[in-house]
């Protein structure tokens, strides 16, 4: 190996054959295609496109990427067997650049209860298939099938027997993920110093502990210098090592990998793991490092003051850098003034002092109800609040209502004016006309509902309402806008709101056409 190759990791990427083979995933022709030709765009450097002998299916995929996808090598998956190696090489020929990966295994569980082999046999099966697919190309990968169980001199055994026959690349696999990382770096260590020869050494490691990047990275650690992975961690069980978090993580901690990195273009990260969630049907899990739609986003209030002045307080990478765009503050429960200030500038609402603080604390109340509030959520409660600080302002401190098909409706609500509390119960239509009823009986304010009408800001079963009425006394027409996770506390604001404009007219002498109507806060 010279030395430019001991600074570079190949990426071999196994998506189309070991992540097909998740429980569920049926890939057809055209879908394996589109897949293949995505990972070329990312860069990866061997596509095992599949295993050919398994179904006609599979050889015409195989076939259809060895003649339409340019740049990676494109490998097949053989057993020793030589009919199996004849039509590996048959599907992936038409390639220009091209791999056989042969396998038997080596652990004596296998040997004993899945081959019925002896070791002799195994180590023959092992000579012949390398040197059969060797007849072919000069590219041949050999895998000591479950080679963390396996009898590690013997497996040396059957590694040097690869090698002797033409294998340029020796794959260890943790087939069943029972490695530990410690562990397995060592075995792959001692296997370069007792397995003589010219040769790639290679990992292959499964997820059954969540150890699979782990161990892959040791291993590369120790001097590995080929990992095979797949995107969003597909394959057999619990799956493989995830491309992309072996991928950015030899780059992002290249200090300690002695500035190892490989050919991907990382900003494709992202786009990929869309492609193979799509097209497999397996979502990617919200919280998945590099790609998962969390992977990028803050919703504390610490952290998102400290993205905001500068993002790497908490991000180690740049979400641009994989395809995720920009950091994502998410206004939720923990979200912190700071950064709720700096989202409402962005959507050009510039809010100060007490309209802030007045907006903010109702927002932190609606956060407690609904998980996350959009950007349609925030733009419907500045407009509720609109920074109306009113003298002799009625607050709503709660509502309670009971209703149902054979009972009448009935409201109690409790009022805040002037720190002194008002509670009122009536009977009403509707909940909300028994609502509306009580709050007429706490201010002792009388007049006429003339319009009303309630909207859903967003979609889903937690979407707020916003409720939008008008309120007559004495021929003074006032608008009053709520918005809540309850159609009747909306309701119950927005009654409320239009009551405190009519309080204000009549105390300030104001001209009524000169108040601003809901939605009309001026945007920067």
């Amino acid at each position: 190996m010279t030395s430019t190759d001991a600074d570079r990791l190949i990426i071999f990427d196994t998506t189309l054959r070991d992540g097909e083979q998740s429980p569920g995933i049926s890939l057809d022709q055209g879908e394996k295609l589109e897949i293949a030709e995505q990972l070329a765009r990312l860069g990866v450097d061997v596509i095992e496109a599949g295993f050919p002998i398994a179904s006609q299916g599979d050889f015409e995929a195989v076939q259809a990427i060895a003649k339409g996808v340019s740049g990676p090598i494109i490998c097949g998956l053989s057993r020793t067997a030589a009919g199996d190696v004849d039509r590996c090489w048959e599907a992936i020929e038409p390639a220009a650049r091209r791999r056989i990966h042969v396998f038997i295994a080596t652990s004596e569980t296998h040997m004993t209860h899945k081959l019925r082999m002896t070791p002799d046999q195994v180590k023959a099966e092992a000579a012949a298939g390398v040197a059969r697919a060797r007849g072919y190309t000069e590219d041949v990968e050999f895998s000591p099938e479950d080679a963390s169980r396996s009898d590690f001199d013997f497996m040396c055994e059957v590694l040097q027997i690869a090698v002797d026959n033409g294998a340029t690349t020796l794959n260890i696999p943790d087939t069943v993920g029972f490695g530990i990382p410690e562990e397995y770096a060592k075995r792959l260590h001692d296997v370069r110093s007792k397995v003589k020869g010219d040769y790639v050494i290679s990992t292959h490691c499964h997820n059954d502990l969540g150890l699979a990047v782990a161990n892959s990275l040791a291993a590369v650690h120790s001097g590995a210098r080929q990992v095979e992975c797949a995107i969003n961690g597909l394959g057999e069980r619990a799956g493989n090592a995830a491309l992309e978090e072996v991928v950015m993580a030899v780059r992002t901690r290249s200090d300690y990998y002695g500035g190892i990195d490989c050919g991907i273009r990382s900003e494709e990260l992202a786009r990929t793991s869309r492609l193979v969630s799509r097209l497999t049907g397996y979502p990617v899990q919200y919280n998945k490092a590099v790609v998962g739609r969390n992977a990028f986003a803050h919703e504390s209030g610490i952290h998102q003051h400290g993205v905001l002045n500068e993002r790497t307080t908490y991000e180690i990478m740049d979400p641009a850098s994989v395809g995720q765009g920009e950091s994502k503050i998410v206004l939720g429960k923990h979200s912190g003034r700071h950064a709720f200030a700096d989202t409402l500038k962005k959507m050009g609402y510039d809010l100060h002092g007490d309209a802030l603080n007045q907006v903010f604390a109702r927002f932190k109340e609606l956060a407690d109800r609904k998980v996350e509030l959009s950007d349609a959520d925030l733009e419907a409660l500045v407009a509720e609040e609109m920074g109306d600080t009113v003298r002799y302002r009625f607050q709503l401190v709660s509502v309670d209502c009971q209703g149902g098909s054979n009972t009448t409706p009935t409201a109690t609500v409790v009022l805040d004016h002037d720190g002194e509390q008002l509670t009122a119960t009536a009977e009403g239509d509707g909940m909300v006309d028994a609502a509306c009823k009580a709050i007429k009986q706490a201010t002792g304010i009388t007049g006429t509902l003339t319009d009303y009408t309630v909207t859903s800001v967003t979609g889903g079963v937690d979407a707020l309402a916003d409720v939008a009425l008008r309120f007559e006394v004495d021929g003074l027409g006032m608008p009053g806008r709520g918005l809540s996770t309850d159609v009747v506390e909306a309701s119950a604001r927005a009654f409320l709101n239009a009551m405190n404009r009519i309080v204000r007219i009549r105390d300030s002498g104001e001209d009524p056409r000169s108040v601003d109507r809901p939605g009309s806060l001026s945007q920067r």
